[in-house]
C-alpha cells in the first residue's frame, strides 16, 4: 500500500467517521438532484465529490443547460453559510467581499464588512467566473489556494469548502489561466439528446410549478458543513492506495502527458484526493479502478476531453465488466423505481415506430443491457421479472428487420 500523507491535522482521540453512513448522506443528495435534472448523473456525482474533497470545480456549458440550477439546489442539500454572485468585467471587490467599514476608515484603517460574503462563506458559487476583471481573480486567487483573505492589516482564515463556478465556455485567454488552473475538475454540461426530450420537458414542468408556488419540499439539508470539516479533519485515513492502482494511476498520467496534455506533479497529488473522495461517496474505505472517471474531467480545452475519455474509458469499463454488480446507472446505488422508470422510456422509444439511426438504436440497446445488469444485482421478485422483460425486448429489437439480415 502506498500512503500518501495527509493534508489536515490528524485527527484527535475518539474522533471517528463513520464512512458508510456518510456515503449514504452523499447518496441521497445525489438522488434528490437526479430526481430534479435529467442525465446529469455524473455532474451530480462530481458535485458531491468535490465538497468530499474539499476541492474546486467549474462547470463548461451553453446557456440553459441546468449549471447554475444545480449548483444551488445543491447548495441547498448542504447546512453551510453560502454566497453567489454573477460576475461582470465591471464587477467590483466591496461585491464579493464586502464594503468599506467606514468607521475604521474614519480611524484610518483600511478594512471591510465581511459579514455573508466571500470571506465567511463555506459553499460559494460564482457564475461566468472568466469574465470578470483581474482585479477579482487576483484577489479571489488567495481565498480558493490558501483560504486566507488579507482584510487590511488583518489575515481572515476562510472556512470555504468548496467554490463552484461556471461559464459559457472555456477561458483561451492566458490571463485566466492562473484562474483555470484552480479548478481541479472542469465538467461539460451539455444540452440533453432526443431520447430524453420529453422527459425534460415533463420534469422542466414540474420544476417551473415549484418554482412558481415557493414549494421547496424535499429540499432540505442533508449534510452539514461540520460534518464535511469533521471528514476533511480525518481524511488521511482514506489516502492510502494499493500498489496496483498506484501502477495503473501512472501509466494512465504519462499517457496522458504523451498526448500533449499538461498534467503539472501538483495536479496529479491533488488528484488522489478526489479518487479517496470517489471512494468515499460510494461509502467505500478503499479505491479501486472505477475512481479513475475523475481523469475524464481533467482536461486543458474541450479538444481534450474526447481523447481523454479514449484514455480512460477502457480502464473504467473494463472494471465494470468485471465487478456488473457495482456498475453505476442513473446514480448511486440506482433505485428499482428509477431503473424502471428508465425502462419504460426506452421501451416506448424503441416500439413507437419511429424512425431510428444505428447510433441511436445501439445507444438504446447498451442503455438496456445496462439497465439488465443493474436489475440482476437486486435480490428483489419485481427485479427479476423486469429482467426477463428487458430480455424480451432486446429479442424483439434484434428480431426487427434492421438486425433480421
Amino acid at each position: 500500500m502506498m500512503e500518501v500523507p495527509p493534508q489536515n491535522p490528524s485527527p484527535g482521540p475518539g474522533q471517528f467517521v463513520d464512512v458508510a453512513k456518510l456515503g449514504t448522506q452523499f447518496q441521497e443528495i445525489a438522488r434528490i438532484l437526479n430526481s430534479h435534472f435529467l442525465d446529469k448523473q455524473e455532474i451530480i456525482r462530481l458535485l458531491v465529490i468535490s465538497a468530499i474533497a474539499g476541492e474546486h470545480m467549474v462547470l463548461v456549458g451553453p446557456p440553459g443547460t441546468a449549471k447554475s440550477a444545480l449548483i444551488r439546489m445543491f447548495a441547498k442539500l448542504v447546512n453551510a453559510s453560502y454566497f453567489e454572485y454573477l460576475l461582470t468585467r465591471f464587477t467590483e471587490p466591496n461585491e464579493l467581499f464586502g464594503p468599506v467599514d467606514i468607521r475604521a476608515f474614519r480611524e484610518g484603517q483600511y478594512t471591510r464588512r465581511t459579514e455573508k460574503m466571500i470571506p465567511e462563506a463555506e459553499i460559494v458559487f460564482l457564475d461566468e467566473i472568466f469574465k470578470s476583471n483581474s482585479a477579482i481573480l487576483n484577489s479571489l486567487l488567495a481565498v480558493i489556494n490558501e483560504r486566507r483573505y488579507s482584510n487590511g492589516p488583518d489575515i481572515m482564515e476562510v472556512p470555504l469548502i468548496s467554490l463552484y463556478a461556471a461559464s459559457n465556455e472555456a477561458p483561451n485567454d492566458e490571463n485566466l489561466s492562473a484562474m483555470f488552473d484552480r479548478f481541479l475538475l472542469r465538467v461539460l454540461s451539455k444540452n440533453l439528446d432526443s431520447y430524453h426530450f420529453h422527459e425534460l420537458l415533463n420534469r422542466g414542468v414540474a420544476n417551473e410549478v415549484r418554482r412558481m408556488s415557493g414549494d421547496s419540499s424535499g429540499i432540505r439539508p442533508v449534510i452539514s458543513a461540520a460534518d464535511l470539516r469533521h471528514l476533511h479533519a480525518n481524511f488521511g485515513k482514506y489516502m492510502s492506495f494499493p500498489e496496483d492502482f498506484m501502477a495503473k494511476y501512472k501509466g494512465l498520467i504519462f499517457q496522458i502527458r504523451s498526448e500533449g496534455i499538461t498534467v503539472s506533479d501538483r495536479r496529479a497529488v491533488k488528484l488522489l484526493t478526489l479518487f479517496a473522495a470517489a471512494a468515499i461517496f460510494d461509502g467505500r474505505k478503499q479505491v479501486n479502478d472505477s475512481d479513475f472517471f475523475i481523469l475524464r474531467h481533467m482536461w486543458n480545452n474541450l479538444d481534450q476531453a474526447e481523447l481523454l475519455e479514449e484514455i480512460v474509458n477502457p480502464i473504467v469499463d473494463g472494471y465494470y465488466r468485471e465487478h456488473p454488480d457495482e456498475r453505476r446507472f442513473i446514480g448511486p446505488q440506482a433505485s428499482l423505481e428509477d431503473l424502471l422508470s428508465e425502462l419504460a422510456l426506452i421501451r416506448e422509444l424503441l416500439t413507437s415506430g419511429g424512425e431510428l439511426s444505428d447510433i441511436q438504436l445501439f445507444s438504446q440497446l447498451k442503455n438496456l443491457n445496462e439497465i439488465k445488469a443493474a436489475l440482476s444485482a437486486m435480490n428483489q421478485e419485481t427485479a427479476g421479472r423486469m429482467v426477463r422483460e428487458v430480455d424480451q425486448l432486446l429479442e424483439s429489437v434484434f428480431a426487427s428487420s434492421k438486425f433480421g439480415a
